[in-house]
């Protein structure tokens, strides 16, 4: 007797596409998660982001890719980019990955010129001098303050660049240094009154990414409340860091989240008499004012102006200056910056 075999081959036929039915849903399911992925608002509701966070190495938070929304931004070799990556810290670029299927990470930018410090230091570019920074305030150490473009052995004038050849060279200047200015605005209260009112006014600039500005010492002194106005029209309350009445400088310090656009401190020892120059302040509590002349002397004594006790040497411009401009800076067309005093 010959006992039937079992035959899975229609079997097999049936539970194939049975198989196949089922995986579809599945399959389909796993590309609409993919194809749903976060992706930016249409309209920003600040409203709906999350609290701001407190990010570490003590850089601060910044906008989103679809800025909208602030967070930490990535340090170096650290994951950016894509639908749901983290922007890179200021000074840094996400970079392609080597290989394909890696991802991107924050890197220094390929391209940028070697800059002096304030430590003396040449860095090869403005993103090694923030790596430096980030290091020093982990160890609790001064930061350095980036000073001018190229080696800091670099002395004398700079040859010429394309903007003091151009028509617009002006407009050019006052569009990339006017951001850090600042308006500093002084409150107290006037005899027998208990309302702040404002006292006087003078300007400022940003010379560090942590909030440090530099004014002149007159604006600050012997005051009770000092806000600082940003071009953008942000407000924030700032104290006294330190004050020199015999220079007649100080720096003052405000504490933000947001980006803060930072100039650079140049030496008057590169102007030369004759050479463009821009004042950019707050005359008369005008924000964002600028005005324009050519230097006269790099080289006047305090004493020839009249001021006794002072033997220091100052830049004579031709420029327009008022009251409130005190504090801001007076820019030379390679965007080198000299404290501005009034004269």
């Amino acid at each position: 007797m010959i006992r039937p075999q079992l035959r899975t081959a229609g079997l097999g036929r049936c539970l194939l596409p049975g198989l196949l039915l089922l995986l579809v849903p599945v399959l389909w399911a796993g590309a609409e998660k993919l194809h749903t992925q976060p992706s930016c608002p249409a309209v920003c509701q600040p409203t709906r982001c999350p609290a701001l966070p407190t990010c570490a190495l003590g850089t601060t938070p910044v906008f989103d890719l679809c800025r909208c929304c602030r967070v930490c931004p990535a340090a170096e070799r650290e994951v950016c980019g894509g639908a749901q990556g983290q922007p890179c810290a200021p000074g840094l670029q996400c970079l392609q990955p080597l290989r394909p299927g890696f991802p991107s990470t924050c890197g220094c930018p390929t391209l940028g010129g070697a800059v002096c410090g304030s430590d003396r230091r040449t860095y090869p570019s403005m993103c090694a001098l923030r790596a430096e920074n980030r290091a020093a305030r982990r160890l609790g150490k001064v930061p350095a303050v980036p000073v001018q473009w190229g080696n800091c052995g670099d002395t004398g004038t700079r040859s010429a660049g394309p903007l003091r050849r151009n028509y617009n060279f002006i407009a050019a200047v006052v569009e990339k240094v006017a951001p850090s200015v600042v308006h500093v605005q002084l409150w107290g209260r006037l005899l027998h009154g208990s309302r702040l009112v404002p006292v006087y006014s003078g300007s400022g600039f940003i010379v560090s990414e942590d909030g440090l500005i530099i004014t002149n010492a007159h604006v600050v002194r012997n005051q009770q409340w000092i806000e600082v106005v940003l071009q953008n029209g942000a407000r924030y309350e700032a104290v006294v860091k330190d004050i020199d009445l015999k220079l007649d400088l100080a720096v003052i310090k405000i504490e933000s989240n947001a980006e803060l656009p930072v100039l650079m401190l140049g030496r008057s020892s590169d102007l030369r008499a004759g050479e463009f120059v821009v004042a950019l302040g707050s005359p008369f509590s005008l924000q964002n004012t600028a005005t324009a002349g050519i230097v006269s002397t790099k080289q006047r004594g305090g004493k020839e102006l009249g001021m006794k006790d002072s033997d220091m040497d100052y830049v004579q411009i031709d420029a327009t200056i008022n009251y409130g401009n005190s504090g801001g800076p007076l820019v030379n067309l390679v965007f080198s910056l000299d404290l501005l005093t009034c004269l």
